[in-house]
């Protein structure tokens, strides 16, 4: 499936890979309302869509990840109305956290504000040289309101974040490779190619089970250790029954790649 390229939020889905691009390059890729409701509609539907094991986030050029919020629209609301957009931000920051597949964000420029909140909440990111990543809000005296105050410590930890969001500083792919911001940095020309690589390997593993082990993982940051234990236990025991394990063993006996159907 491939959305029209006029579209806000484009969606391409082959070999169980969805790659979803932010399609506003003109403005750097800027969180407005069509691209946050965009966002907010589009992740619970790939949630059900059995072509979707695992999803790429990017951005529209070479510039831009995401700046953040449109602040040339903000410029022309109301206070309501700003209020409203703010709503609208964090539901779509909302609907990636919770999207259930395995979410790899491709960080092809500036993430920053509203954009690296997005990066956030997608489970690693990949960057290319050129990319750029800060919480600037401080310094038009707002604060970061999608989740960054709570993403970025959980991150980099406390002082680090600490540091970043009261000095609105913008850091390099280099730094954010070494505070573990992404896991990977790469030529720009490789960006995505790294990150289809990945998700075609997440791909082949049985469906359920990473979306299990997904869940177990984000227990892991709600929960102490106890309690996460066992959560784990319950997430393995839900892969027991499955079809995709019993497969798995028959491949293993007969020495050939597993099948899986996500039953």
């Amino acid at each position: 499936m491939t959305t029209s390229p006029t579209d806000v939020l484009q969606v391409e889905i082959t070999d169980y890979i969805a790659v979803l691009t932010l399609n506003r390059p003109q403005v750097m890729n800027a969180l407005d309302r069509t691209l946050a409701e965009a966002i907010t509609r589009t992740f619970p539907a790939l949630d059900k869509d059995p072509a979707v094991r695992v999803a790429i986030l990017t951005g529209a050029g070479p510039r831009a990840f995401c700046a953040g919020a449109d602040l040339k629209e903000r410029a022309t609301m109301t206070p309501e109305e700003v209020v409203a957009q703010r709503g609208r931000l964090i539901e779509a920051t909302n609907a990636v956290l919770r999207f259930e597949k395995p979410l790899i964000a491709a960080i092809n420029g500036l993430a920053l504000g509203g954009g690296l909140e997005l990066a956030l909440a997608c489970d690693f990111a990949l960057a290319a040289e050129g990319a750029r990543f800060g919480f600037p809000e401080t310094t038009l005296a707002i604060i970061p309101g999608d989740g960054g105050t709570q993403l970025l410590p959980r991150v980099v930890g406390q002082p680090k974040a600490r540091e970043l969001i009261f000095t609105g500083e913008i850091i390099d792919a280099a730094e954010a490779l070494r505070l573990g911001l992404v896991t990977r940095v790469v030529p720009a020309d490789a960006l995505l190619p790294a990150a289809r690589e990945i998700a075609a390997k997440i791909a082949r593993n049985g469906p359920i089970a990473v979306r299990q082990a997904k869940r177990a993982l984000n227990m892991s940051r709600e929960v102490g250790l106890s309690a996460g234990f066992l959560y784990e236990q319950e997430a393995y025991q839900a892969t027991i029954p499955t079809e995709d394990r019993t497969e798995a063993l028959r491949a293993f006996a007969e020495r050939r790649p597993p099948n899986y159907q996500g039953r």
